[in-house]
């Protein structure tokens, strides 16, 4: 799926906070200033697919949870995927499908759309319209015009 090698290896080790993150992406309490949030869910599902190594806490998701009562560290505990992978920091907010592009035109820069369709896929017109959003993003650019090889933009 989107080229993504997933295992269910994630699931069995964070089962708990896996499930506590669905709650909170489910609940909130006006009265108590308590809104929904889906960032746990995206920390979960970001580390099994782009292969982030960010830390799965618990006690992060408790309601009454003080990150300042931790330990700080100079150094931060994970790796993004993207610098993992060699994207740029533009690629920070980028979706999913973004990043599958992207990592199929990173390892064949002069794959056709065609072809980076079938290998994540989606349908050529999908491509098309994730290969306009990133040129348009300066994320990526052709190096010599239509239909010359991809160039990922590094700054």
């Amino acid at each position: 799926m989107l080229g993504f090698m997933v295992t269910n290896e994630l699931f069995a080790t964070h089962s708990w906070y896996f499930r506590n993150a669905l709650v909170r992406a489910n609940y909130s309490n006006l009265q108590e200033g308590i809104t929904e949030t889906t960032i746990y869910l995206e920390r979960f599902f970001r580390n099994m697919l782009l292969g982030e190594n960010t830390p799965l806490r618990n006690r992060e998701l408790h309601l009454d949870w003080n990150p300042s009562s931790e330990e700080q560290s100079a150094t931060p505990t994970f790796t993004s995927a993207n610098f993992a992978l060699g994207l740029p920091a533009k690629c920070k907010n980028c979706t999913l499908e973004e990043i599958a592009v992207l990592r199929v035109i990173q390892q064949n820069p002069s794959a056709p759309q065609k072809f980076v369709a079938r290998e994540i896929g989606k349908s050529e017109r999908t491509v098309k319209s994730i290969t306009a959003r990133l040129t348009k993003q300066g994320i990526i650019r052709r190096t010599k015009g239509k239909g010359s090889p991809w160039e990922i933009i590094k700054y």
